[in-house]
């Protein structure tokens, strides 16, 4: 048995290390956004610390996921501080907090996580580029020491009136700190230079924590310079300081559970549930496209996780937690290669917020915004905006639509926008295409071949229509059902009229294929697809060569016709008339017929 361990652990030491490093990153980047994203939400900072730890620690361990990190949800911002408002406390609040998780956990053993396979991946893409789009737009103000509002606010309105183009426009006028901007800027060039020396990218020690100690380093030597090189607190990370044990436990906010019979509660923790478990499998999707490795998380045991973790956080005085992008990309930019990163993140939180707060309190945010803005450039790449435009309208419309919502909104609306717009490029597609046609040329003459799609309902009634009223005079028209499990009754009954009424007076013979029993209408083909007498009497011999290059043609390009060979025996079993005759080598192994692509006894 002994003999068998080895391998395992083998990785374990090798991903060890870089596991380590890449929380220690994540750690330093969720610090301060855990902070932001708990004021921004109108909850006191801590409250943002606990989320993180508990994303971390709990939820790190339950989840599926070797590369996603939780922490405070950005996307429930406006929602949380809502709700706060709504419920007249915020102790109260975490009651409700607490049901949502339980929604959550319910939601996770019904394996609801199926829906995630519904997202469009241009709203995947679209939701990758918007949020590196906004850490560049929302970070550019912390690189230089623009500290107004908080870290990890993400929406395009700020609590302070701005938005995010105003408040770009502000550092114009020389509301920037300079010791700070002199840090960021130094930050963010010494990552993007990282990134193009091979040999830089090869170093044990990771770019990002290497520009934290250069942060800190550079900060307290401005302390010396003093003068507008001086960087206040209000620029550096400000982690709540407790001057003892029970001081620190003091900080966690209890749920009111007298407030059960509150209707409100209810309500309030039924939306943060669907709104956090629809951001987390968004999330979650973004998170594995991003994986080198291409891990598939489980999306219902994710689900579970998080209800979990809200639980705890509502018991324990946090705010709502989801996946979360920002620090999943970081997390697995960093080198991470396992979950033990996102649990070694959470528990450096605790500690150092613990023991070494005073520590951490010597941060610049500056250059915690560099590293952001360099994640964001990783996501919103040109090479990604270039590819969507390459694969189409259908593809880079919902993307940019994706994008731009999110960034003028916030992820929620944004990212609802982009679902609407891609589900209407489906509908349309489908109400125009809800078959597919082709004109395949028999023995017996050419065959309109409508094959209808897997659902047709009423809404497809005038495209179907539309295309039996143009078949021409004379078209045989073969309706394909074999691969169809829906057929609404419109379409049914427009099936039977044009077969029956409508299609004797255009001239059109109708063949029937592949309907279900259910539908009552029977299989009927009344073309010919196989050589009779009469054909084999009536066609010239330049004809029959134009049949078998047309049939060699559709062998080679891979095209080859639909056939019933039950029918074909059937037809045929008194003798066959064949068209032509092949000599080939005797130790031929290829059957004439699939050469040519004719039905048996076609030719010999």
């Amino acid at each position: 048995m002994e003999k068998l361990n080895p391998p395992s652990n083998l990785r374990f030491h090798q991903t060890l290390p870089r596991d380590l490093i890449a929380g220690t990153v994540v750690f330093l980047v969720a610090l301060p956004l855990c902070l932001g994203i708990a004021l921004a939400s109108g909850a006191s900072p801590f409250s943002g610390l606990v989320t993180g730890i508990i994303g971390g620690l709990v939820v790190g361990i339950l989840s599926g996921s070797q590369t996603s990190v939780s922490g405070p949800a950005a996307g429930l911002t406006a929602i949380v501080a809502a709700q706060i408002a709504l419920l007249g406390s915020f102790e109260t609040f975490l009651l409700a907090l607490v049901l949502a998780g339980v929604i959550q956990i319910g939601l996770g053993v019904a394996r609801a996580g199926f829906l995630s396979a519904f997202i469009p991946s241009s709203v995947i893409k679209g939701l990758l580029a918007a949020i590196g789009t906004i850490l560049i737009l929302k970070q550019i103000p912390h690189l230089v020491g623009h500290d107004d509002d908080p870290s990890g606010e993400m929406v395009f309105s700020q609590p302070d009136h701005h938005n995010t183009f105003s408040e770009l426009g502000t550092l114009f006028s020389g509301e920037f700190q300079i010791g700070a901007a002199v840090i960021g800027l130094a930050s963010l060039a010494l990552l993007f230079l990282w990134d193009r020396s091979k040999t830089l990218k090869k170093s044990i020690v990771p770019a990002p924590l290497l520009v934290v100690v250069l942060g800190v380093g550079l900060q307290v030597a401005f302390q010396y310079f003093g003068g507008s090189w001086l960087i206040e607190s209000s620029h550096l990370v400000q982690v709540p300081i407790a001057q003892s044990l029970s001081e620190f436990f003091g900080f966690l906010k209890l749920p009111d559970f007298s407030q059960w019979a509150n209707p409100t509660i209810y309500s309030a923790g039924l939306t943060i549930a669907i709104v956090a478990s629809l951001e987390t499998l968004l999330n979650l999707e973004a998170v594995d496209k991003i994986d080198p490795q291409q891990r598939e998380t489980p999306p219902s045991r994710e689900l579970l996780a998080q209800g979990v973790g809200n639980v705890l956080c509502g018991l324990c005085g946090g705010i709502p937690m989801t996946s979360v992008i920002v620090r999943s990309s970081v997390n697995i930019g960093a080198g991470a290669q396992t979950r033990l990163s996102a649990i070694f993140h959470g528990a450096l939180l605790l500690v150092c917020v613990m023991l070494l707060p005073a520590v951490l309190n010597m941060i610049p945010l500056s250059c915690l915004a560099a590293i952001l803005v360099h994640t964001g450039f990783k996501l919103a790449n040109p090479k990604l905006f270039m590819q969507m435009w390459k694969e189409g309208r259908y593809q880079f419309i919902p993307f940019a639509v994706t994008l731009v919502g999110i960034v003028l909104t916030d992820l929620l609306i944004g990212i609802l926008i982009g679902l609407a717009v891609a589900l209407g490029f489906i509908l349309n597609s489908n109400f125009r295409r809800p078959m597919r046609r082709v004109v395949e040329k028999h023995l017996g003459g050419d065959v309109l071949h409508i094959e209808l799609a897997n659902q047709v309902s009423f809404l497809n009634r005038a495209a179907l229509e539309h295309a039996l009223r143009t078949a021409p005079r004379g078209m045989h028209v073969l309706l394909d059902a074999h691969n169809t499990d829906y057929i609404d009754p419109d379409i049914l009954s427009l099936i039977r009229d044009f077969k029956e009424k409508t299609a004797p007076v255009l001239g059109v013979r109708v063949s029937l294929r592949g309907f279900r029993e259910k539908y009552k209408l029977e299989d009927e083909i009344q073309f010919v697809d196989y050589s009779t007498r009469e054909l084999q009497g009536k066609l010239t011999s330049g004809q029959v060569l134009q049949i078998l290059e047309a049939g060699n043609e559709r062998f080679r390009t891979g095209h080859r016709l639909p056939r019933d060979l039950g029918r074909q025996l059937r037809a045929t079993s008194r003798g066959p008339h064949p068209l032509a005759i092949v000599l080939s080598c005797i130790d031929s192994s290829t059957p004439a017929e699939m050469i040519f692509d004719l039905g048996l006894g076609d030719i010999f």
